[in-house]
Formats: C-alpha cells, sequence, structure tokens
C-alpha cells in the first residue's frame, strides 16, 4: 500500500540507519541504556580562525516536537518493523539532558559544542537533525562575520534568498546572516519570523517598466520618500543613473523637504564607479547620500575594494553569502563519548589511522579562560563533568598533542561554556530576541585576539584538555593498541 504523506513532521527527516540502529537497541535490551554523545566539528571552513554558534533556537523547536504521527507509524510498517517497536514509537518521548554552546559564541575545533545525555534510542535518533540545525546556521553565520568584518563597520546587507538552497535554507541562512553580523535581509519572512529587518529597494525590472529611468525614479521617490535608494546601473551609471537620480532628488525630495537615502549600484567596476558617484553626488549637495554596492560580492572583493579607495557605504551579499560558496560545508559529526553502567560512566573512543578522527571520551564540561586584565579569551579547556576549575589558583595549560608545550595562567576568569536546553526532555531553554544574540556575537568576537580573526593564517587558538582528561584518553589509546 502507498503511504502518502499530508503534513511534514521533521521527527522523520533523519537518516534511515538511525531508525533500524533504534530498532536494533530496542531489540537488544539497551532501550534503557544511558548514553552520552558530543557534536563537535573538526576544521573551519575557509581556513579561518574561528566559527559562530548558532541554530540553537531550531535545535530546541525540533526536540520540543518529537513524536511520531500515525502516517509516520503506517509508513514504518511497510519497512517491516515489527509492533512491539512500532508501539515503542507511537508512545515516544523525549527524556534526554540537552546542552549547548549559546547562540552567537565562537567556537573551535574539536571542543563539544552539543552534548546529549539520555536513552540511547533517543540520543542517537536526533543525530541528523541535530547536525543539520547547528551546521548549517552555524556556516552561515560564521561566512557573514567574515563578510561584515571586511566592510570595516560598512553595513551588510543578506540579499541571498533567490540563490540559497531550498526555502529553509533561504529562512535559516537569512537568520544566521544577521547573528553573524549583517544589519539586515531580503528575506521578508525571516522579518516575520525573527524581527530580522527586512531591506531593500528596486529591481532592474521597475526602471525598465517606466518610459524612461527618469520616470521610474521620480514614481518611487514619490512613493517612498523617506527611503529612497535608487538603482543607477540599468542603463548607465555615470551618464544617467547618477545624474536622473540627482534630477530626481532635486525635482521631487526637496520640495518635499526630504533627503534621499542612498543609490545602488550593481554591475562594473564598482570602486570606479563609486569613486565618480561619490564626486558627483557631494556637487550636487548630497553628501549624505549614500552609495550601496551589490553584485556577487564577497570578504576578499569587498575587501579590495575598500583598499582600492571604493566609496561605498554599505554592501548587498547574495549567493555568496547564503550558501557559503567558498566553504560550503562545515563538518560537525556526532559521536557516542560514554555510557552508563550501573551508576558508572564508561567512557568510549572512536580510533583511527586519522589522527584527527580520534575521539575525546566521557562526559564533558567546556571551560573558556579570559584574562581579566585585557578581557581577552586566554584559550578553551575541556575537562571531565566533575572537574571544577579554581579561578584562584594558577592552572597549568599544555598542549593536548605536543605535551611540552606549556603554560601556566594567572588572574584569569573562568567561564562554563556548554548550556542546559533540556533536563530530562524538559526545555530549560530561555528563547532570545535575534538582536541579543547578534550583539551578543559581536562581543565575544571582541575577546578574540586580531590574530585569531584574521583572514589568511590565522594563530591557532588552543583548545586544551585538562589533566584528567588527557590521561582517560591517552589510558584508552593504550588499551586499544595506540599510542
Amino acid at each position: 500500500m502507498e503511504i502518502v504523506k499530508t503534513q511534514r513532521n521533521l521527527t522523520m527527516l533523519t537518516d534511515f540507519y538511525e531508525i533500524t540502529m533504534a530498532n536494533g537497541y530496542f531489540k537488544n535490551n539497551f532501550k534503557d541504556t544511558v548514553a552520552y554523545f558530543d557534536m563537535f566539528f573538526r576544521t573551519v571552513p575557509d581556513g579561518g580562525g574561528y566559527v559562530i554558534m548558532a541554530g540553537v533556537e531550531q535545535l530546541v523547536k525540533y526536540l520540543s516536537q518529537l513524536s511520531f504521527s500515525q502516517e509516520d507509524i503506517e509508513y514504518l510498517r511497510t519497512k517491516n518493523f515489527d509492533e512491539e517497536f512500532l508501539k515503542y514509537l507511537s508512545d515516544f518521548k523525549f527524556a534526554c539532558d540537552v546542552w549547548a554552546v549559546p547562540e552567537g559564541t565562537p567556537i573551535f575545533p574539536g571542543e563539544p559544542i552539543v552534548k546529549v545525555r539520555g536513552p540511547v534510542i533517543q540520543a542517537q535518533f536526533i543525530e541528523t537533525m541535530l547536525l543539520l540545525c547547528i551546521n548549517h546556521q552555524s556556516l552561515i553565520a560564521t561566512k557573514a562575520n567574515r563578510v561584515s568584518r571586511a566592510a570595516d563597520g560598512r553595513a551588510v546587507m543578506e540579499f541571498g534568498s533567490r540563490r540559497a538552497q531550498g526555502a529553509d535554507g533561504a529562512i535559516y541562512g537569512a537568520r544566521a546572516a544577521y547573528i553573524g553580523g549583517c544589519a539586515g535581509t531580503a528575506c521578508t519572512i525571516t522579518d516575520e519570523m525573527f524581527g530580522v529587518p527586512a531591506l531593500g529597494t528596486m529591481a532592474h525590472s521597475w526602471i525598465q517598466l517606466f518610459d524612461s529611468e527618469l520616470d521610474a525614479f521620480k514614481a518611487y521617490a514619490r512613493e517612498y520618500p523617506d527611503n529612497c535608494t535608487l538603482l543607477v546601473d540599468t542603463y548607465n551609471v555615470l551618464k544617467s543613473g547618477v545624474p536622473n537620480a540627482i534630477k530626481t532628488f532635486d525635482e521631487v525630495l526637496a520640495p518635499m523637504g526630504k533627503r534621499p537615502k542612498g543609490i545602488r549600484i550593481d554591475s562594473g567596476d564598482i570602486t570606479y564607479l563609486s569613486r565618480k558617484a561619490r564626486k558627483m553626488l557631494d556637487e550636487a549637495g548630497y553628501p549624505d547620500c549614500t552609495i550601496v554596492a551589490s553584485n556577487s560580492l564577497d570578504e576578499h572583493i569587498i575587501r579590495d575594494m575598500l583598499a582600492q579607495g571604493a566609496k561605498v557605504d554599505s554592501f548587498g551579499v547574495g549567493e555568496r553569502l547564503i550558501t557559503s560558496s567558498s566553504s560550503p560545508v562545515l563538518g560537525g559529526v556526532y559521536k557516542l563519548s560514554g555510557v552508563e553502567r550501573g551508576g558508572e560512566i564508561i567512557p568510549k573512543i572512536k580510533l583511527s589511522e586519522n589522527v584527527q578522527k580520534i575521539t575525546t571520551p566521557g562526559s564533558k564540561k567546556v571551560y573558556r579562560l579570559y584574562d581579566k586584565e585585557t578581557g581577552k579569551a586566554i584559550a578553551d579547556l575541556i575537562t571531565l563533568a566533575d572537574e571544577k576549575v579554581d579561578e584562584s589558583q594558577p592552572y597549568e595549560l599544555f598542549d593536548p598533542d605536543f605535551t611540552w608545550k606549556r603554560k601556566t595562567v594567572t588572574d584569569f576568569t573562568a567561564r562554563e561554556l556548554l548550556e542546559p536546553l533540556f533536563v530530562g526532555g524538559k526545555c530549560v531553554f530561555e528563547k532570545k530576541p535575534v538582536s541579543e544574540v547578534k550583539k551578543y556575537c559581536a562581543e565575544q568576537v571582541d575577546t578574540l585576539w586580531d590574530e585569531v580573526t584574521r583572514f589568511e593564517n590565522p594563530h591557532n587558538y588552543y583548545v586544551d584538555l585538562s589533566q584528567p582528561l588527557w590521561d582517560l584518553k591517552q589510558q584508552l589509546l593504550r588499551k586499544n593498541g595506540k599510542k
């Protein structure tokens, strides 16, 4: 019998092997076994120094709505799962503890950014959507942060909806871009859903529809006198676009007592054109008229334009931002780190000939150490869950790979990064306006040294292991024949 879904249930957005493993756990009496999983990533996109955490709010929403509908059960019945397992899924109630690094926080390779503890069937099952939520939005927030930093204080607008990979890519990508540093988005629904400011002016078709460019400009100015930004490259930027814009400002806005908002250049040599346009606007008495640039921009083009003297006040960035086209994957992974037996945590480790893929075992915490004098981040420290860092005492950090590299820190504060989202399946997450998350992100990036934030060959920010955790990892490596 063909099963046709009438509604989308994101509980079923999972790799099929999550369900087959759940069935296997159920059949092998692991249903109530408590397991620990960590999400982490191994490399930073674009060769950067850090990633911006994002997507936590959507992860919380997904986990809060986990349930299997009758349609889902009927579908799974066609896959030959037996009735006892299907009954378990019908009665499914999420019961895990979940922690995550807050959205907007700079994060680094190797450290747990989401931690899950709970019945292994549940903790395993949520892997796909957990990774999807965090990987996608963290990727776009990171790219937006790079682009915004390249703009050096000038506003960046996210203009990429039409080139995003699907509706959710556009909606949540715009949200992530705002967290990362963008001033707003062209995606109206993201404003409606999250309060990300919707921005925009006109397309070339508006100008082409009128008998003349001047008629098009004047009509727009009459409709939007308080927010008049004119697109000046439909025909010729310097011969018609800017002169007609100035004429519109003189003949429509000035008699109304209004000032123009700006002009936008969407093609050509924008560096050259912006310099010429700036001179023309200033001479016409409009030094306050801003110049917006768009057209396949990214952080490298923006940086070069500004270095070459472009007179651009803000940027509209589209497909290269919303898809992070230069480095389109954040490879976050989700790995088992421990199992509870008889009230004791049995640490688990994954080995590999690729050293980078060897996991860190056990239930863990992540601390960020800040220098009290400068406020700058010194390093991140992963410890066992029952360890506490005593800020009143010197603390010796060491490189977990090159253990002879050691540093004793004093006069520091230690902040735990992982915050609870769920306790026993009950949501304890406190949702914040996305504007607050954006502000927090900017503040946290400012705690990083410039050497960490540079685009090329950034300084390696240290993520260290505590001595007890390092000892545990070495013990498991030796036990399994590794050194």
